[in-house]
């Protein structure tokens, strides 16, 4: 005689943990780092997270910038096409300019709200 096995229930307790988790990282504000991109665009030879290097620091640019109206249109723009400086001398390359290849709106989008998040 062959006894079959029937899987138990999930427990109730890690259900809800985890259902718990996965909203509070949703509505925690923090957005997941675009790593792909930020590698793709050469993002980290001239910015770090919190401290200045060659330009701003993402966090320096997120405090600037949060509040502002437009400033996501303008710095989409910006990770695009390039721009003038607005920390010092050295102006934001294009995407093309740094080696990232074209970057797309969305992308570009994505790279900004992730940066505006810090």
């Amino acid at each position: 005689m062959t006894v079959m096995k029937v899987a138990s229930p999930l427990n109730p307790i890690c259900v809800t943990l985890a259902l718990v988790t996965t909203a509070s990282d949703c509505f925690s504000g923090d957005r997941p780092e675009p790593t792909w991109l930020i590698d793709q665009q050469r993002c980290m030879f001239c910015h770090k997270l919190d401290v200045p290097h060659r330009a701003p620091s993402f966090q320096q640019i997120a405090n600037r910038y949060r509040d502002t109206a437009g400033a996501e249109d303008m710095l989409e723009q910006k990770l695009r096409k390039g721009g003038e400086a607005h920390w010092g001398k050295n102006a934001m390359p294009s995407a093309i300019e740094r080696g990232g290849g074209a970057l797309s709106r969305d992308d570009a989008r994505t790279l900004v709200e992730w940066v505006l998040s810090q």
